[in-house]
């Protein structure tokens, strides 16, 4: 039988001149991190969580009663699920260049930040960070923490491509990697794909080549971003329940009518975009186009440093990270004779199956923990 988790404490965690894959350096970095269940020992019990692209470190529980929702993988994370928190002392951290930075429930430093060096936002002069640089910053909480090893990493969509990036980077830290609804790399398809999200952002005139924090965020295209990153992340079985059907008169008769459909969606997102910053968009997508496991070479040759136990779980109906991307890595593990699994998925949500039905994988999860 299972448990409700505790109330979850959000924390804080910074770290001073934190050097990117890329050679820049941020002299100062702040996360938020959270954590359930209790630390063993010999501190041999943690699992790492890593977000998805929209997503922070609330990954299970409730921070206040007043909460309306759970984390995002609640249904599988507490105590009797399938990641337990009886027996593992489960981690997870929000990224850098968050989405919702204005969220109070988010701890992050990204272009929204104050550059010490002009007393103002960082705008688009906040470095190019990596899938890597995450991992490094999840590396240097642990460490405080007096964790050197991980019983498992798993995550969700660009949490699936953090999971990944820590096994292959950090072999030795690693015994098993899930990974759902990722990738090891992206392909020309996918990276134009994503292209579209900063394209809202950027056709908004109000988003000022990145110079709006004095005026206001450019609310349309992040609308305008948002709808097409929930579009992309859905299936037309679960989309068309929630959206009117195009049969009104006007787009008929009007070029410049739209569908109520559209403008539905577009309303939606505009309601959705109280915290979350323009300019971030624009990195969380270049961060998840540049994506290779390992940064440098080739998908092959880093996934030969792999030692972890793999997991592969993408959606069957997903159109965003299809899933003859994560069989990529699979196939080529289990060619290399690396301890692998691979399942799809199944739902009606394609890519949000990852959030949305994983809880149908509890025991397939919770076997491969053991």
């Amino acid at each position: 039988m299972t448990k409700a988790l505790p109330w979850v404490q959000k924390q804080r965690f910074t770290t001073a001149n934190f050097s990117l894959v890329n050679g820049a350096v941020l002299p100062q970095v702040a996360l938020g991190w959270e954590a359930y269940g209790q630390l063993n020992a010999d501190k041999s019990n943690a699992v790492l969580i890593t977000h998805h692209f929209s997503g922070n470190s609330h990954a299970a529980g409730r921070y206040r009663q007043s909460d309306a929702e759970a984390g995002y993988w609640d249904s599988i994370i507490g105590p009797g699920k399938a990641i337990d928190t009886d027996r593992f002392y489960v981690l997870s951290m929000d990224s850098l260049c968050n989405l919702q930075p204005f969220s109070p429930d988010v701890v992050t430093t990204g272009p929204a930040s104050i550059n010490p060096a002009t007393a103002k936002p960082y705008g688009l002069d906040f470095p190019v960070y990596a899938i890597g640089d995450l991992v490094n910053v999840q590396k240097a909480l642990l460490e405080s923490l007096g964790i050197g090893h991980l019983h498992a990493v798993a995550g969700p969509s660009s949490g699936a491509f953090q999971a990944l990036e820590w096994a292959v980077r950090y072999p030795d830290w690693v015994s098993r990697m899930i990974s759902v609804i990722g990738a090891g790399q992206l392909d020309a398809w996918t990276v134009c794909g994503l292209e579209r999200w900063s394209d809202g952002v950027k056709s908004d005139p109000a988003w000022q080549d990145g110079h709006y924090y004095d005026d206001g965020q450019p609310l349309a295209g992040i609308a305008r971003a948002m709808a097409s990153i929930f579009y992309d992340a859905t299936y037309p079985s679960s989309f068309n329940r929630l959206y009117a059907p195009p049969s009104e008169a006007a787009p008929r008769q009007d070029i410049r009518a739209r569908h109520q459909c559209v403008d539905q969606l577009l309303a939606t997102m505009t309601a959705k975009a109280e915290f979350v910053d323009a300019n971030s968009i624009l990195y969380l997508v270049r961060a998840s186009q540049n994506f290779l496991a390992g940064f440098e070479g080739t998908l092959a040759e880093n996934l030969e440093k792999l030692r972890a136990k793999t997991l592969f779980l993408p959606a069957r109906h997903d159109r965003l990270l299809m899933p003859y991307l994560a069989r990529q890595c699979y196939e080529q593990l289990a060619a290399a004779d690396k301890l692998t699994h691979y399942q799809e998925v199944d739902g009606c949500w394609g890519h949000l199956d990852g959030i949305a039905s994983i809880a149908s994988e509890s025991e397939l999860i919770k076997a491969f923990l053991d």
